[in-house]
């Protein structure tokens, strides 16, 4: 599977759990802005735009600086996609 793809399944994973998990926390505060980034980072993604827009770096710093969950999965799913956009 070619990383783009990888990518874009990752961001797709990372949303689906922010809305699954969080959907009444995602209107304020940090989970905000990381649901925001990556909604963006699919729209730039799907429509084949250049991928330096894409600011997902630092979400999972963000919500460990917000929240005491270190052991939440969607940490650990960010920091995949994280290290996918990395590698492209």
């Amino acid at each position: 599977m070619n990383k783009k793809k990888q990518l874009i399944d990752q961001v797709k994973v990372v949303i689906i759990q922010l809305e699954e998990e969080y959907a009444k926390d995602l209107n304020s505060g940090v989970l905000q802005l990381i649901y925001t980034r990556y909604k963006k980072a699919l729209e730039i993604l799907e429509n084949d735009e250049d991928i330096k827009g894409i600011n997902i770096f630092g979400g999972v710093r963000a919500y460990m600086d917000s929240y005491n969950d270190y052991q939440n999965t969607l940490l650990g799913e960010m920091h995949k996609a994280e290290k996918i956009i990395k590698e492209l």
